[in-house]
């Protein structure tokens, strides 16, 4: 009972705040009142966070009547003042809320973590994406990579920061000190975006291996025995093989493509005999994509197969017979690439082929290519690079066998043609290779 008491007292508490806050006219008491916002929010229960937030739904969105009058002043007489009404009563009371919020001490840092808080309630809630949306649109100007410095980590950097890409690489885990060290080496980089205001937050970053040649294979990339390359005139290849991003709240805040960009770009002022940009890429959708019966055409994706290629995934799908024996159950009787027959081999190449150069421009395509802002931040198409090769036996790790019979893919950067192919792939097309075209019916 007591414990209702208080949760009720608290809640209570941190409507009260922001009711006075967004009351609030001037602004001296401004930050005070953010401040007891915050305060307020963090005494909440985590099962008070529907209600908060919920709270700020239905209590701090436009007003309805509102918005059709102005709508229906600015259609019949499209004028400057009407425009600027229609935009004043269509914005979110909640947005102007956001914005005194972060005027408290470290209150860009507690927006981002309520934003945490909240992705947690969408599948639950999703009238809060709303919400959500709002505050996204904030943090996207506040993060706009414009605002943000990047930085080349090295081993100098302070131990809080090195802890914390440690903490966050969600693509290939980091074993260790030993294993960051290596990782920091001449012949591998890393590079982080920050903010001016937190300059031991690293928001984003990425890692890259100089190498001679493009590899097919990630086990040598993140070997921390492996033997540092210090001539530089072996450097011909930039691979980025890993991409993180520090902030779950930040997720959907477009850094990463501006993040590869510059990279490139510096890596190839400091090394011009650095001509090809490319990713050593995990496929984590394939597996299940293909126990669910490689389905992309159709109106799902508003992709149409040729028939050949149709016949093609029909066969592969017939090959590997998953309908009959699960995944988890091959690999738990001992399937391994070096042991798989060449049919399927053939199978899983041609299938992998199908879904990343046919499926991920559809509606429902790959989350990997469509750069998925979840645990780790993935290199995709749309940012621009063109589907180069997929490696058979790239990545055996346990998750990797299980997510993508190993199959690992290369995306290639050429700098000149980044625009274009972005430009393509947002109408449906996409770049890739013959070798890959070769794949889907061989």
């Amino acid at each position: 009972m007591l414990e209702k008491l208080a949760k009720a007292r608290y809640f209570s508490r941190v409507t009260g705040a922001v009711t006075r806050l967004i009351s609030e006219r001037g602004e001296s008491n401004a930050v005070s009142m953010a401040d007891d916002v915050i305060n307020n929010y963090r005494k909440l229960s985590e099962d008070q966070h529907i209600k908060f937030f919920t709270f700020l739904f239905e209590k701090l969105s436009p007003d309805a009547t509102a918005v059709m009058a102005a709508a229906q002043n600015f259609s019949a007489e499209a004028s400057a003042r009407n425009y600027i009404k229609l935009q004043r009563v269509t914005e979110p009371p909640r947005q102007e809320l956001f914005r005194r919020l972060n005027r408290a001490t470290n209150g860009t840092v507690a927006l981002v973590g309520m934003r945490r808080d909240l992705l947690q309630l969408l599948d639950k809630q999703p009238e809060l994406t709303a919400v959500d949306f709002d505050l996204r649109h904030l943090l996207s100007s506040w993060f706009n990579p414009g605002f943000l410095k990047m930085h080349r980590v090295d081993w100098k950097f302070p131990a809080e920061v090195l802890e914390k890409l440690i903490q966050h690489e969600a693509v290939h885990a980091i074993d260790g000190w030993d294993d960051l060290r290596r990782r920091l080496q001449p012949d591998r980089r890393c590079f982080a975006f920050f903010r001016p205001q937190l300059p031991n937050e690293p928001l984003i970053f990425v890692e890259v291996a100089l190498l001679p040649e493009i590899p097919s294979v990630i086990t040598p990339l993140v070997d921390k025995k492996a033997e540092t390359v210090h001539q530089t005139s072996q450097y011909k290849v930039a691979t980025f093989y890993s991409i993180s991003n520090c902030e779950p709240g930040l997720r959907g805040v477009s850094m990463g493509n501006l993040l590869i960009k510059r990279v490139a770009e510096q890596l190839h002022a400091e090394f011009p005999g650095l001509k090809t940009f490319v990713t050593l890429s995990p496929i984590p959708g394939f597996i299940d994509w293909v126990a669910a019966g490689a389905d992309i055409d159709g109106e799902k994706s508003g992709v149409q197969l040729k028939p050949a290629i149709r016949a093609a995934r029909e066969q592969a799908l017939e090959t590997l017979g998953l309908a009959n024996r699960s995944w988890t159950e091959r690999l738990s009787a001992g399937w391994h690439p070096d042991n798989a027959t060449e049919k399927e081999k053939a199978a899983l190449l041609s299938l992998a082929s199908i879904y990343l150069g046919l499926g991920s421009a559809g509606r429902n395509g790959n989350p990997v290519a469509k750069f998925h802002l979840g645990n780790g931040v993935k290199f995709h198409l749309g940012n621009g690079a063109k589907l180069h090769q997929i490696n058979w036996a790239g990545g055996l790790s346990r998750k990797g066998l299980r997510q993508s019979a190993a199959l690992m893919v290369n995306y290639l950067y050429d700098l000149s043609a980044v625009e274009e192919n972005h430009e393509r792939f947002t109408q449906g097309q996409i770049d890739y290779s013959r070798a890959v075209g070769k794949l889907r019916a061989p």
